[in-house]
């Protein structure tokens, strides 16, 4: 009995002992060494360069190099942890950091992270425990006066078809012709050279206008013409001649024919660019000081389709002559009832100073306000009920493409409409586009107004949208139209249309079998101004121009 007791004490005893080592080794204060470390992964987490830097042995070379990553890793949102630390001896240590990347929300297999594990070492220096700097503790074989950075993957780009399928824009190198004021000393002498040089293929573009845009932006590189890879082979040697001019080449989605200036290019740039990103891969590559990468990580993304647009050619250069024809601004908006397609849209000089009036601008609705308005007492409607059967006031988010058709006067309603309110103090306010127009023209062809679209397949979101039109009311419009276009002098037999105006502004809706289209001249030089117009557009639309 007593042998087994002091058997039992004596276990206890170790027992003890071992949970007193356990206990020092779980609770052992971490060493200087390792804190630094975790100090450093710290201000790395959150991007604290100079506090980094300090941690180690070469805090300039390593800020420099701390700070470029930051720089060129562009969306990534790194956290690292310390994941290991060996201690060599009581001067020296080792550690490794397990890092993540994080470019962004994951996209199907692609998970866009970029998860590394790096190494380093600490040394215990005169000024105490230090980070041995070494660029690879940042990404592995990553080296002195080397680089890491994020990049951008795409595949080839698509192209922009046109409504029956043929390419119409695709990416080209464009040569960008900029001014430094800087590096030249004699800037009138510049301008005028430049001026010359480019007058083949930029005749506006004048020593004046150059001038004009450097006074604007003091000190700034401005652009002063895009060129065209066949322009830029033609005249490159002559520009690389004039002190202050500097040349860029890059990518650009640009129109085959120089012909094609609608504003709906740019809308269709905005939907190729969506297409892009959306599909955009990514990298991490490390540089060298020779300028070789190596790919550590990332995604090839898919490539995208070809984008279709709603766009006729044809449509479009016949807009375009017919809207240059006059000397204040003026648009013209064509579209398809049946699908809401918008097949053309051209603005001439004037119009394009204003930027893009055929969709934005707001005009006093004028005389469309008592076609609207019978259209509602017809009904028994209220006049904003009657307009937006019309699509004018309805929200139409077209991708790709900011555009209005019409800003209607607030509180009328078909209670207000019963009670008598007075017709010029409730819709005196309303301002209506060229856009509004035609789709005003496309709802009485149709019956009802189709939501409107720059790219095949995909319409509008629409928003407080009309009732479709009374068969009754219809058909007395259409008739209206026919009569109107004869009397106003549309000289071609199949154009049914409405002519309007507000104080020396003239206006014409009108349709032509499948198309429904606006013309809208500010300030015009004559009564039959818009009439005019629609007789050179239809001249146009029957023989087009090669």
């Amino acid at each position: 009995m007593v042998l087994r007791s002091r058997y039992v004490v004596a276990l206890l005893a170790v027992f003890v002992s071992l949970a007193t080592v356990a206990s020092f080794v779980v609770n052992k204060p971490r060493s200087e060494a390792a804190v630094l470390v975790d100090r450093f992964v710290a201000a790395l987490d959150q991007r604290d360069v100079a506090a980094a830097a300090a941690l180690t042995s070469y805090p300039n070379a390593a800020a420099q190099t701390i700070g470029a990553m930051f720089d060129s890793m562009g969306p990534g949102v790194s956290t690292s942890r310390m994941s290991q630390y060996i201690g060599l001896d009581d001067e020296s240590g080792f550690f490794t950091v397990d890092s993540t990347w994080s470019f962004g929300e994951p996209r199907g297999q692609d998970s866009r992270e970029w998860r590394v594990t790096t190494q380093g070492s600490t040394r215990k220096l005169g000024v105490g425990w230090r980070i041995s700097w070494d660029p690879s503790i940042l990404a592995p074989e990553l080296r002195a006066g080397g680089s890491v950075r994020y990049a951008r993957t795409d595949a080839p780009a698509p192209r922009v078809l046109d409504a029956s399928g043929a390419v119409m824009m695709a990416e080209q190198n464009v040569a960008s012709v900029r001014l430094d004021p800087s590096a030249t000393s004699d800037l009138a002498d510049t301008t005028s050279r430049l001026a010359d040089v480019i007058d083949v293929v930029a005749p506006l573009i004048t020593s004046e206008s150059l001038q004009a845009d450097v006074a604007a932006d003091p000190g700034a590189v401005i652009t002063a013409v895009n060129l065209r890879a066949d322009d830029y082979a033609v005249l490159e040697d002559d520009l690389r001649a004039i002190p202050g001019v500097v040349l860029y080449a890059e990518p650009k989605l640009i129109a085959g024919d120089r012909r094609l200036t609608s504003p709906v290019l740019d809308s269709l740039r905005t939907v190729w660019q969506d297409f892009r990103d959306a599909t955009a891969g990514w990298a991490v590559e490390v540089a060298d000081t020779d300028g070789e990468t190596t790919r550590l990580a990332g995604f090839q993304g898919p490539g995208s389709p070809d984008i279709t647009s709603t766009l006729d050619p044809a449509v479009q250069l016949a807009a375009e002559t017919a809207a240059v024809s006059v000397g204040t601004p003026a648009s013209i908006v064509v579209m398809k009832p049946s699908t809401g397609a918008v097949v053309a849209t051209a603005q001439n000089s004037y119009a394009n100073d204003e930027g893009t009036p055929a969709f934005t601008g707001l005009y006093p609705a004028g005389t469309l306000v008592d076609v609207i308005q019978a259209s509602a007492d017809r009904q028994k409607i209220g006049f904003s009920d009657a307009a937006r059967q019309f699509g004018l006031g309805t929200s139409f988010d077209i991708p790709g493409l900011d555009a209005v058709t019409a800003s209607l006067p607030d509180g009328q309603s078909a209670v207000d409409q019963f009670r008598g309110v007075s017709r010029t103090s409730s819709v005196s306010g309303m301002t209506v586009t060229p856009f509004g127009l035609a789709e005003m023209a496309a709802a009485v062809a149709r019956g009802s107004a189709p939501a409107p679209m720059i790219v095949g397949g995909a319409p509008a979101t629409v928003s407080g949208a009309g009732s479709p039109v009374a068969p009754a009311v219809l058909t007395s419009l259409r008739n209206t139209l026919r009569d109107n276009a004869r009397s106003e002098g549309v000289s071609d037999p199949s154009v049914t249309g409405l002519a309007g105006d507000n104080g020396d502004d003239r206006w014409f809706l009108g349709t032509k079998g499948d198309l429904a289209f606006a013309v809208y001249i500010e300030d015009a030089d004559g009564t039959d101004a818009a009439a005019r117009m629609t007789n050179m557009l239809m001249r146009e639309m029957a023989s087009p121009s090669e």
